[in-house]
């Protein structure tokens, strides 16, 4: 007996020190991201590295805020980033919803057809993208950013199957009851499915935040521009001979991070679970 307890608290030990481990590696780079926010670009490259900076000065924060228009980059990103969330969420759940628990012509095939899409690689479809967007006269526009993006076929699929998990019982007494079929997705369907929208929506915010290709390709004025394309003209904009702004990117990889962050702590007792169910059955 003894034994056992001696060899179950060598595992718990054992695993926790993986875990730590774990989490120090994995919490290093954000940590010297940070420090290096307040060094000098000497300083950044010192070797060996240093995670506590000689002296704390804000200035890579302010040249940020004062020699480029981030500000404009920031309220971008984030205006596109909620507006394709909040248009995902709706839109794949409403379709998910029509696939689970309705029937109609073609619609096995219309899903074998959606999945298939999940499997052709963005970069295939940039080009006639570009030129639709292009005839329609959305370049140089932020709609190019969220209507295309408004209904991705992962996220009708991911909603499909945890909508899928719900009991028809539970619909066929709310239409007993009178309520309209959007009543009822508005009403019964998104209280049940919340896990997987908490996931649908980390997935599209972290996408929408780090897209670059398709930013980069439509959009040609630096006011309009998100934080990834921002940031990629901050070090490679700089003249013949001129020192990159490594302090300044560093700051503003900081700010980018926060973000993120914000909507994974709100959100990651949802996404956890949307993780372990729904998922699961097709």
């Amino acid at each position: 007996m003894a034994t056992l307890k001696l060899v179950s608290l060598f595992g718990r030990i054992s695993l926790n020190l993986v875990v730590a481990v774990g989490g120090i590696i994995t919490a290093l780079p954000f940590l010297w991201m940070l420090s290096s926010s307040f060094k000098t670009t000497g300083e950044i490259f010192r070797f060996p590295p240093s995670l506590i900076p000689d002296t704390i000065a804000l200035d890579n924060y302010a040249q940020l805020f004062t020699g480029y228009p981030f500000a404009a980059w920031y309220g971008n990103s984030l205006n596109i980033a909620l507006l394709v969330t909040v248009s995902v969420l709706f839109f794949c759940s409403l379709a998910g919803f029509g696939f689970a628990k309705f029937r109609f012509a073609g619609k096995r095939s219309l899903f074998l057809v959606l999945l298939g899409s999940t499997m052709i690689p963005f970069q295939i479809i940039l080009i006639p993208l570009f030129i639709f967007v292009s005839r329609l006269g959305w370049t140089n526009n932020h709609i190019s950013l969220v209507v295309p993006f408004m209904a991705p076929a992962i996220g009708i699929f991911l909603m499909r199957q945890f909508i899928t998990s719900i009991p028809n019982e539970l619909i066929e007494a709310a239409r007993v009851d009178g309520a309209s079929d959007f009543r009822i997705y508005w009403q019964l369907i998104i209280p049940l499915v919340v896990p997987g929208l908490a996931t649908l929506a980390i997935i599209t915010f972290l996408g929408t935040w780090n897209n670059f290709l398709w930013p980069l390709t439509v959009l040609r004025r630096e006011d309009i521009l998100t934080l990834p394309v921002g940031m990629a003209l901050m070090l490679t904009g700089v003249q013949a001979g001129s020192e990159p702004p490594f302090g300044p990117a560093m700051a503003a990889s900081v700010l980018v991070s926060f973000p993120i962050i914000v909507v994974f702590v709100f959100v990651q007792r949802y996404y956890i679970a949307g993780l372990t169910v729904g998922a699961v059955k097709s």
